[in-house]
């Protein structure tokens, strides 16, 4: 495709949604440079062309480099991706945030609430860099990692007050088999993508226990619904919530085993422990991080969230399987709304 003069971006960092968007970005025709945390990656990316940490057998774009430095990774980037663990932005963000551009657009990749805030990521990015939240960004979908790095189709929702800042880089990042869309619902989107992680944690328990389709549809149709509920009480679109950052999204990580956190969920449902299955999995689990940050949002704003609730229970050893199954199926009947 067109290189786009204009457009370089930053990645950071050099984990697996990381590297498949970075990756897009490439191949979109955009300058893009990586930074890695471990050097040893970096090097890898540089001369092999190769993430032997996440994707050792799929070559990147030969024009995508990789670099410790902060500073050098942001010199003269007019998108900054942020693609790190939501409960280390803060800190992170706190040592970064002197090299960001004036004319740089955040833009969060990351699918969790602060525990200690309760803020979502572009909250704590335009509080820790002092940009405007015009220049915040979100890019959320059904965007399996595994999937995208092999180039299989895929589509996600860019959402950014500034609609001209959202088209910028919804350019610099469509290609062929990615199509991104815009929206200005930044709450809509960081709600879905962070609650749907806990809506998966609990189909995953689901089918670790052996519980059948019924089950799993049952908690991804009614975990859509706490997800709204949440997300329209803290001034969300309801319709984003039924597009791709929203149910789209939901879907793929409640139905796919590429998704950590219905792997995560499974582990449980299979009797492990949560020390057990974070082991197991090596790998950030956002759902796991944020689900009681998530039920304290919902408490603040006055919303029922009983999957929520109860896979918060679980994660904490308040409840066991048994009696999370029980308190779900025993809640008394309404209409459904």
């Amino acid at each position: 495709m067109t290189q786009h003069d204009s457009a370089r971006a930053a990645v950071f960092s050099a984990g697996s949604w990381g590297t498949a968007v970075a990756k897009i970005l490439a191949d979109a025709g955009t300058s893009v440079i990586v930074h890695a945390r471990r050097g040893e990656i970096a090097v890898a990316i540089n001369t092999q062309h190769r993430n032997p940490g996440y994707f050792p057998d799929i070559a990147l774009p030969a024009a995508l480099t990789a670099t410790t430095d902060p500073a050098a990774a942001l010199a003269g980037a007019d998108f900054l991706v942020l693609s790190i663990p939501a409960q280390t932005l803060r800190t992170n963000l706190a040592t970064w945030a002197p090299h960001i551009g004036d004319d740089t657009v955040i833009v969060s990749l990351m699918k969790g609430i602060e525990q200690s805030s309760h803020l979502r990521a572009s909250q704590i990015i335009t509080e820790m860099t002092g940009v405007s939240a015009d220049r915040v960004a979100v890019l959320s979908g059904p965007n399996l990692a595994r999937e995208i790095m092999n180039g299989q189709p895929a589509a996600a929702t860019i959402a950014c007050p500034d609609e001209d800042a959202a088209r910028r880089f919804q350019k610099a990042c469509h290609t062929g088999y990615f199509r991104p869309y815009t929206s200005a619902d930044v709450a809509g989107c960081e709600l879905g993508g962070a609650v749907k992680n806990v809506i998966a944690l609990a189909v995953g328990i689901a089918s670790g226990m052996g519980l059948g389709h019924n089950a799993q549809a049952m908690l991804i149709t009614r975990g859509l619904a706490e997800t709204t509920r949440l997300a329209v009480a803290m001034g969300a679109h309801p319709a984003t919530l039924a597009g791709l950052a929203g149910l789209g999204d939901l879907v793929a990580t409640c139905s796919s085993p590429l998704s950590r956190n219905r792997t995560f969920g499974t582990l449980l449902g299979r009797g492990l422990s949560v020390e057990e299955a974070t082991a197991a999995t090596r790998q950030t689990t956002e759902g796991v991080k944020s689900a009681e940050a998530i039920l304290a949002l919902a408490h603040a704003h006055d919303v029922e969230m009983p999957i929520t609730d109860v896979i918060s229970a679980l994660l904490n050893g308040k409840v066991t399987l048994d009696q999370a199954t029980a308190a779900l199926m025993h809640r008394p009947p309404k209409p459904e709304r």
